[in-house]
């Protein structure tokens, strides 16, 4: 098992700067391969970023590419994610995922473990 809390979350304005956190408890963080997705209303749970256990392997989505910045402390159990120039369409709730093994999966439903979200609002 994992836990796992999001935090970092809030408003900010359209070309602003946002460092969203998630803290994972459990099993050992090195382990598992971790991601951020996001989720806006009335849409689907998509892929923002994933990272390889060690964090030496990335993968971003085409929307956030060059925006992003996924990586990971494994000494104290926690992932990050940086989000500059940030557009109102980022507005969402970004969630913080595990699973075990070690591809890096774009599918939600390949993650095992999901944290309760942060909401990130991008005002124009």
């Amino acid at each position: 098992q994992v836990q796992l809390v999001e935090s970092g979350g809030g408003l900010v304005q359209a070309g602003g700067s946002l460092r969203l956190s998630c803290a994972a408890s459990g099993r050992t963080f090195s382990s598992v391969t971790m991601a951020w997705f996001r989720q806006a209303p009335g849409k689907e749970r998509e892929l923002v970023a994933t990272i390889s256990r060690s964090g030496g392997m990335t993968y971003y989505a085409d929307s956030v590419k060059g925006r992003v910045t996924i990586s990971r402390d494994n000494a104290n159990n926690t992932m990050y994610l940086q989000l500059n120039s940030l557009k109102p369409e980022d507005t969402a709730v970004y969630y913080c995922a595990a699973r075990s093994g070690t591809f890096l999966y774009t599918n939600k439903d390949r993650y095992d473990y999901w944290g309760q979200g942060t909401q990130v609002t991008v005002s124009s």
